[in-house]
């Protein structure tokens, strides 16, 4: 049985990291994954990309998408130790937006902060993911030590994104 998790402590997780894995299925039905930086920003996730990119094209198709975002554990003092990682696993449905159609604090969290040509921003298409359901969590909220213990290591915790429209 899975532990329950605070929406919350799920969603602080989230805006801590910053890289995540994206699938989606492309025009006959085949998964896709890509690795993507993400910046969260009022319980969704932000993506930036070229609009010229597959994955804008599959998702512009199919919204419905699965998105995997985990979060490096270690052990203190002994880095040679191999620990897996924690991750936060959810459902979601994604929207193809322009630059302009983000609040400008998002995109500069997506540019970590750097300048970005005009030129490029025409090029530039935004993922907007909203999580759907329950997060599916794996370590988070726990010490190392615990995580050996699959039942409590294991989590759920609503999304909380039921009245975000897209």
């Amino acid at each position: 049985m899975s532990r329950s998790l605070a929406t919350e402590r799920v969603w602080d997780e989230l805006d801590d990291a910053f890289f995540g894995v994206l699938a989606f299925v492309n025009r006959h039905g085949h998964p896709r994954t890509t690795g993507v930086c993400y910046a969260v920003d009022a319980r969704s996730l932000y993506i930036s990309t070229a609009k010229g990119m597959w994955k804008v094209r599959h998702i512009s198709a199919n919204p419905n998408v699965s998105m995997t975002v985990t979060m490096p554990k270690r052990v203190p003092f002994l880095p040679f130790i191999k620990v897996p990682a924690a991750t936060i696993t959810f459902k979601g449905e994604a929207q193809i937006l322009e630059v302009a159609d983000i609040p400008a604090h998002v995109f500069s969290r997506l540019g970590r902060g750097k300048e970005t040509d005009p030129a490029v921003l025409e090029e530039t298409a935004i993922i907007r993911v909203v999580p759907r359901g329950e997060f599916v969590t794996y370590g988070i909220g726990m010490p190392i030590t615990q995580m050996r213990k699959h039942e409590e290591a294991h989590g759920r915790a609503p999304t909380g994104t039921e009245h975000v429209v897209l």
